[in-house]
């Protein structure tokens, strides 16, 4: 089992103007692959926020192992 780091990225208009990435929030997951880890994130962060489809608040998923932000 390895730990992931899960981000929900979503971008968005600065006060500028100008496009950026905002991360609408993480988690770590303890999981037997990358595909297995996405996919517990996507229903974990739905409970979360109250929603239906993860893709409501984000636009976009980054995941790493956790191991990478020691």
């Amino acid at each position: 089992m390895s730990r992931f780091v899960v981000q929900f990225m979503k971008d968005v208009l600065g006060d500028n103007g100008r496009e950026r990435e905002v991360c609408q929030g993480t988690l770590e997951i303890d999981a037997s692959s990358e595909g297995q880890a996405t996919e517990m994130a996507k229903l974990k962060f739905c409970e979360q926020q109250s929603l239906c489809d993860w893709s409501l608040h984000a636009d976009r998923i980054r995941i790493d192992a956790a191991d990478l932000h020691a």
